[in-house]
């Protein structure tokens, strides 16, 4: 039960006790099938174990020397942890952290999956921006938002995320702050042992469950 959390229990004992892991058959965001599922937005409908979670990122990213003054996350998986880590920057900041998010480009002709920013938010080159993400599978939003950010001239200093699900195996390039680090299969659709099975893959946030 979410109730029974405190700031002293492990990532991973927060994310059971409010039921963001998932067992079943889905179809993830990077077009693969896994049987398991971390569904981060159970964690962030409680702001204060949000809160825990996002101050144990930013305590990492100090630790690590980073200097950052604006926090981006991919819609949509992202949306609230880079204002719950923005807030806790800018608690140890003296000067303001700004958190935004980068959208989905569907009118771009060239690449409707890439992300843009949108409602007045804007980026320089004085920006020293921190990419976060719930959980990294494959890493494929993370570097579209990445390269969003160099795009507009502001400067990628890293990534965090809660959840690096892929094993350790992803590079970005930048340095890499995790919380967490599994190793959970993943299926291209041709060799998905659910599909062989015969289930249906659920796309996460599509099911009634």
């Amino acid at each position: 039960m979410a109730d029974s959390v405190t700031v002293e229990s492990s990532t991973e004992e927060i994310l059971q006790n409010v039921g963001a892991l998932h067992s079943g058959h889905f179809l993830l965001t990077s077009g693969l099938h896994s049987d398991k599922y971390i569904q981060s937005q159970r964690l962030l409908q409680y702001p204060r174990y949000a809160a825990i979670i996002a101050e144990r990122l930013a305590d990492q990213v100090l630790q690590s020397g980073l200097k950052v003054n604006a926090v981006i996350g991919p819609a949509l998986g992202a949306i609230h942890l880079e204002v719950f880590v923005a807030a806790a920057l800018d608690k140890k900041s003296e000067t303001p952290v700004r958190a935004m998010f980068a959208e989905r480009n569907s009118d771009s002709p060239i690449d409707p999956n890439s992300f843009t920013l949108r409602r007045g938010i804007e980026l320089s080159p004085d920006d020293n921006v921190l990419v976060v993400e719930d959980v990294c599978t494959t890493g494929g939003s993370v570097k579209k938002v990445l390269s969003l950010v160099e795009e507009l001239g502001a400067k990628a200093v890293g990534v965090a995320a809660i959840v690096d699900r892929s094993g350790s195996t992803i590079d970005f390039g930048k340095p890499f702050i995790k919380l967490i680090t599994l190793s959970l299969k993943n299926y291209e659709q041709d060799n998905c042992p659910m599909c062989k099975e015969g289930t249906k893959a659920v796309k996460p946030g599509s099911s009634k469950k």
